[in-house]
């Protein structure tokens, strides 16, 4: 046994006025803000877990996440205190953090592995890679509790227990056991999510959530240098205890923190981005769905708290209807000089295609206000404007360049002679 004896080292009063006597004031709160982060994260996924339960993959973050959670639960002090309490053994909440710990260790890699390669991947190498990784962190698992029951560890730490027993035989494997596994499995993590950051064809939203977990690791295997140097200080008789219980926690809570935004911002960026097209095109129908409802004397009745999509839904088919009760006033002349006229003013051809049919739809409107039913015999077809009305609405927002198209067109209608050509720049392009 060293000359420094576990109960040695006492944090000194100086030390309040450094940032371990920081982290030392704070400490028995300091756990619960990722745990508070972790759980604020899962509750995101856990509707899109419901939801979608025959996902794998889904159900595999959830479980993570839920296993995250539970390390920064277990590892508070006070929850430390509650369960060596309760079970009546000194000190057993140690392997069991070391055991949560382990196993997300091997789960981030677990997943890690099948999100990268595919569930439909059922090759040898994968199998083989999946059956290593439990086989080992399972043996893990074992081997902590083993060495646990052989220590003799009877003097209870809630803060220091890695340095602590440090040199006590059987516990001082049973750390260094818990510590090389977690650091092996942060490694190997680590280097499969650069590896893949640097693949072709990735979604931008995966690629900056696989990011953050590179980054999260790399601050997990500065937890694990900070624990490392810490019980090999004790080992060599000098009191570094302040590296694992000053830096190593808010490494590690940090590292929680940007796992779980890793893992959360594929899923959660791709529903929010979704939602937020949804919102967009719901925007963007509004002039023309303002214009319908002007001509039909009211528009879609309002329900509180009804779903964008459902909303988005029954705008575009409040909007279609509209415009098939203006098939009978659209004058399909008029469509094709203002769809001539927008082509000689410089728009590219489907803005042309547009602004022609937002003409006509005003026109239509006009006429059947002022009751000037068309030509029912005329071939008029509707199916570009059902078919467009995002575009149709879109050019609705810039009324002076209808204007000019609009007048272009009836300048065409009184000089037959006149040809579309090309005017250069176009009007608010």
């Amino acid at each position: 046994m060293s000359a420094l004896t576990p109960a040695a080292a006492p944090l000194t009063e100086p030390l309040a006025l450094t940032p371990a006597g920081f982290v030392n004031e704070f400490y028995p709160s300091f756990w619960w803000i990722p745990a508070g982060i972790l759980a604020a994260a899962l509750a995101i996924k856990l509707p899109s877990i419901i939801r979608l339960w025959t996902d794998p993959l889904l159900r595999a973050v959830g479980g993570l996440l839920l296993l995250a959670l539970a390390v920064f639960v277990f590892v508070a002090p006070s929850t430390i205190a509650w369960v060596n309490r309760v079970t009546g053994v000194p000190n057993i909440s140690g392997p069991w953090v070391y055991s949560l710990l382990t196993a997300f260790c091997g789960s981030c890699l677990l997943l890690i592995i099948t999100w990268r390669n595919g569930l439909s991947d059922r090759s040898a190498r994968t199998r083989s890679a999946m059956r290593w990784v439990l086989g080992t962190y399972a043996a893990v698992i074992a081997a902590l509790w083993v060495l646990f029951a052989l220590a003799e560890m009877p003097e209870e730490r809630l803060r220091d227990l890695d340095t602590y027993y440090a040199n006590t035989p059987y516990a001082r494997e049973l750390i260094v056991l818990y510590l090389l596994a977690h650091t092996a499995a942060t490694l190997i993590t680590n280097a499969l999510i650069w590896n893949w950051v640097r693949a072709d064809g990735l979604d931008s939203l995966l690629r900056w959530g696989l990011k953050f977990l590179g980054v999260g690791y790399a601050a997990q295997l500065l937890f694990d240098a900070a624990k490392l140097t810490a019980v090999g200080g004790r080992w060599a008789g000098r009191n570094l205890d302040w590296l694992s219980t000053a830096v190593a926690p808010p490494l590690a809570c940090l590292s929680a923190v940007l796992i779980a935004v890793g893992f959360i911002l594929p899923h959660a960026g791709q529903y929010l981005h979704d939602r937020w097209q949804v919102r967009f095109a719901v925007r963007e129908l509004r002039p023309l769905y303002l214009l319908m409802k002007a001509g039909n004397g009211g528009g879609v009745p309002r329900v509180l708290r009804s779903a964008p999509e459902l909303r988005l839904i029954r705008r575009e088919t409040f909007i279609r209807d509209g415009l098939l009760s203006l098939a009978r006033f659209v004058d399909e002349d008029l469509r094709g000089r203002s769809h001539d006229a927008a082509l000689a003013l410089g728009f590219p051809a489907d803005r042309a295609k547009a602004l022609a049919a937002a003409v006509t739809v005003l026109d239509a409107a006009d006429a059947r206000s002022r009751g000037l039913e068309r030509d029912t015999d005329a071939d008029c077809d509707t199916t570009d404007l059902l078919r467009d009305i995002g575009a149709v609405s879109r050019a609705l927002r810039r009324p002076d360049a209808v204007r000019a198209v609009r007048e272009r067109a009836d300048a065409m209608a009184q000089d037959p002679r006149a040809t579309p050509e090309h005017d250069g720049a176009a009007p608010g392009s």
